[in-house]
């Protein structure tokens, strides 16, 4: 028998960890295998889940007859094509083993040598996470079709036919940079300082825009 691992994420820390820890305590009994992160699901560069996959200088957690255990698809990440890739490195070079709890097909510990069992299991996880892309694609589409056929005023902004008030946030509130600057920093590229010297922002406006951006991408 392994070891049962939990995880835990979500993208901000102003959000709690505690629904997702309530439900992973019922399945892992030492509450020092629980392993939680408060960063974007956007990229797998995340320090906890670092210290289950293990880095070019660290050792994973997670070996053979391990099991991993989330509540949720999205709390192990948010990019289809590398999830996919995770969740074949961690069940095949690591040999552990992943469990969903709200989707009971994803649940590779059940397999053992049956072949249609994992084979269900992978399915599942290529259908659901390709869904899921697709949908985030499909709603930044039609967000942007939305705003193309809004009313432009005489300060070139879009505003709403219905209120008449803007939409949207200003051009100059991100700046051109401002995506790839945040992800050297999130990734620990770059420090803060760093940042906001090279997109031209105070502290305080630099904060806010990475609670807005972190909470757009959660929801």
């Amino acid at each position: 028998m392994g070891i049962t691992y939990g995880y835990a994420r979500v993208s901000t820390t102003e959000q709690n960890l505690d629904r997702q820890l309530v439900q992973l305590r019922e399945v892992v009994t030492d509450e020092r295998y629980i392993i939680t992160d408060k960063a974007s699901g956007k990229s797998f560069e995340r320090k906890g889940f670092n210290t289950l996959i293990g880095t070019d200088n660290t050792t994973p957690l997670l070996r053979e007859g391990d099991l991993l255990v989330i509540v949720s698809l999205d709390r192990l990440g948010r990019n289809y094509t590398e999830m996919r890739q995770m969740w074949e490195y961690i069940t095949v070079t690591l040999k552990a083993d992943i469990k969903v709890l709200d989707m009971p097909l994803l649940d590779t510990s059940n397999s053992g040598d049956n072949i249609d069992r994992r084979f269900i299991a992978d399915l599942v996880l290529q259908i659901l996470s390709y869904t899921a892309e697709k949908e985030r694609e499909n709603t930044r589409k039609r967000q942007r079709q939305g705003l193309d056929v809004m009313p432009i005023d005489e300060n070139g902004k879009r505003y709403s036919k219905k209120t008449g008030n803007p939409i949207g946030r200003p051009k100059a509130e991100y700046p051109e940079k401002w995506e790839s600057v945040y992800t050297d920093w999130k990734e620990g590229k770059i420090k803060a300082v760093e940042a906001m010297a090279e997109l031209g922002l105070k502290k305080n406006t630099f904060y806010k825009l990475v609670k807005e951006w972190e909470n757009k991408e959660e929801s």
